[in-house]
């Protein structure tokens, strides 16, 4: 391995890097440092808004340094009162414990477990579930001044709706896995949220005071989007997830395709590894022709590969074009035929008894109003009429009420359109 290098440049162009500790710079200069990051499992998967501080381990790999992913499995107990105006509702610790280990297994996916500088993942249940009220107390909350604690931001924010005991003890527990993992794994670097740098800095405060060791802190700016919006919702509000059960590979991508021509150069360096030249050539076919999307569509084939694989992302590439960017449908994978029926309406046909039976031809009106398209055969009759309906990229007049076999998608499929994006898929038997 190549000496390791400092990550603050490439973090500073990336628009990563809102504050460090003074010190920082020389401890990179002086050779591989081992740094962490600490995440919660208050839910079974991350969210996009955790690629930040992900990215920011990546990073430091990439540089020649040591990364360690913290899953909290002892603090996510607890729960942080950072950027939160409410406390949270404490989890089962049967939840929290499968919680931790789908996150561990979404965290593998980012980093390399092997050679020189690999990375490693830990849980603080390790430690923190053995260890007793008295020796936190003594050994950890001797250090720390309510005056202290109280200039903290993420306990200020909290003092006129109420903090309770337990999430204002959190700041403590974090400082404590810092000194934990700076004894057990030489860690010197926190990095985390810019909310984050009250509980980072607590932490180099309890090793300065316990083993006069100097360690070190950088954290990430919090993002929103041009809009003024939170960033990682999806059009419907709820949370765009790592996990493809919650969200799928394809409502992963088509987030990250939609995204704004004024976020998605930010979007490029925070989530990809792309080079700095290729990224200022998206930027400017942002400028020059952004009708073509060019730097969404590479913004989402990246993140999508990296979160869910090469297939899923180019499953999601057919499906979206096939929707939106007047694909040939009748080129359609197997896979991507299957994601389809997920994605969108889908009905198996059944002919109607007071209707034209399955060997004349598959009745549109049935299949308008089977998928929800239209309220009633009477709608269905009058979206034909004024040429609102399409199959497969060509669009239907009043006398296309029966579709042929032979103008089915790979024989069996019928992909009907309403407007510009409402879709339905219905399956022929």
């Amino acid at each position: 391995m190549s000496e390791p290098s400092a990550p603050i440049s490439e973090l500073a162009w990336r628009e990563l890097l809102f504050q460090h500790t003074e010190g920082l710079p020389a401890a990179f200069a002086a050779g591989q440092v081992t740094g962490y990051c600490g995440f919660d499992p208050t839910a079974s998967s991350l969210h996009v808004g955790n690629l930040v501080p992900v990215m920011g381990l990546v990073h430091l790999q990439r540089a020649g340094h040591r990364p360690i992913a913290l899953v909290g499995g002892g603090t996510g107990m607890i729960g942080d009162p950072s950027g939160r105006s409410s406390e949270r509702t404490l989890q089962t610790l049967e939840t929290i414990a499968e919680n931790a280990e789908a996150i561990r297994l979404q965290l593998a996916k980012f980093l390399d477990f092997e050679g020189p500088n690999a990375a490693k993942l830990v849980n603080n249940a390790d430690w923190l579930t053995k260890l007793s009220l008295l020796d936190f107390l003594r050994d950890t909350g001797k250090h720390f001044s309510i005056n202290y604690m109280l200039a903290k931001d993420s306990v200020k924010s909290r003092l006129e709706s109420g903090l309770s005991f337990t999430e204002f003890s959190y700041m403590l527990l974090q400082a404590h896995d810092f000194l934990e993992l700076h004894q057990r794994e030489g860690v010197t670097l926190q990095i985390g949220g810019s909310d984050q740098w009250g509980n980072i800095t607590a932490g180099l405060e309890l090793i300065r005071r316990t083993t006069n060791g100097d360690a070190n802190a950088l954290t990430f700016p919090l993002i929103t989007n041009a809009d003024g919006s939170k960033f990682g919702k999806s059009t419907g509000g709820g949370s765009v997830w790592l996990d493809p059960a919650r969200t799928s590979p394809y409502k992963f991508y088509q987030f990250w395709i939609g995204a704004d021509d004024r976020d998605v150069s930010r979007y490029l360096r925070f989530f990809t590894l792309l080079d700095r030249d290729t990224i200022e050539a998206l930027d400017q076919s942002v400028r020059t022709t952004p009708e073509k999307r060019e730097a969404q569509r590479a913004l989402a084939t990246e993140v999508t590969t990296r979160v869910h694989g090469a297939e899923a992302a180019r499953v999601a590439q057919e499906v979206s074009a096939l929707l939106f960017e007047k694909a040939d449908p009748q080129g359609l994978s197997d896979a991507a035929l299957d994601a389809l029926r997920h994605e969108i309406p889908f009905v198996t046909y059944t002919a109607p008894a007071d209707g034209p039976a399955l060997s004349e031809g598959i009745d549109v009106y049935e299949c308008l109003t089977a998928l929800g398209v239209a309220a009633s055969r009477g709608a269905a009759k009058r979206l034909l009429e004024q040429g609102g309906v399409s199959i497969h990229g060509t669009k239907l007049s009043a006398a296309d009420r029966l579709i042929s076999e032979d103008r089915l998608l790979r024989g069996r499929h019928l992909l009907l359109k309403k407007g510009a994006r409402e879709f339905g898929l219905v399956q022929v038997p």
